[in-house]
């Protein structure tokens, strides 16, 4: 089996972080693995947004639960980085290259020993003034939703592939 096959298949979603900081040359390249995602006609007009400050995700989190009545102790498993992917509100298939980076993002990030997560509560409430005076605050483009957004951080351990569901697949001959 190559690399990537190897990638994908034993990729988790990691929800408990260690407290050590991703270098940024690491984040770097996890970015750069989002930027060659496929979009839609090639447009990438995307835009990622990196967060390592503890205060400004922290901040986030907490807008957020408060925004959808949370628990106060939402805090996206406190990780080392957070990367923001969004994209234009009127692009047809914003959603989909959103999706199409974040996918490449938590492969990169997987193939360089960084756990990741798919965060996904912002896409419904980007307008919301809460919500949106904390997106501006951090850059996020003020005509964008954001798609989703990956935690990303180290871990001790990874756990167990679920069974995959039986019934997904047609063969059509």
């Amino acid at each position: 089996m190559n690399a990537t096959m190897e990638t994908i298949l034993h990729r988790r979603s990691i929800r408990s972080f260690l407290e050590k900081p991703i270098p940024k040359p690491v984040l770097e390249e996890i970015v750069l693995a989002g930027q060659y995602a496929p979009s839609a006609m090639n447009r990438q007009n995307w835009h990622f947004t990196v967060l390592q400050n503890q205060e400004k995700i922290q901040s986030l989190a907490k807008a957020i639960a408060i925004e959808l009545g949370m628990g106060e102790e939402y805090c996206f498993y406190r990780p080392a980085a957070l990367i923001l992917v969004s994209a234009p509100k009127d692009s047809h298939n914003g959603l989909a290259d959103c999706a199409c980076a974040l996918e490449n993002i938590f492969l990169a990030a997987w193939s360089l020993d960084v756990g990741s997560v798919w965060i996904n509560q912002l896409k419904d409430i980007c307008d919301r003034p809460a919500i949106r005076a904390k997106l501006d605050e951090l850059g996020v483009p003020a005509d964008h939703l954001v798609g989703g957004m990956a935690a990303l951080g180290y871990f001790e351990t990874a756990p167990e592939a679920k069974p995959r569901a039986e019934g997904t697949v047609t063969w059509v001959e």
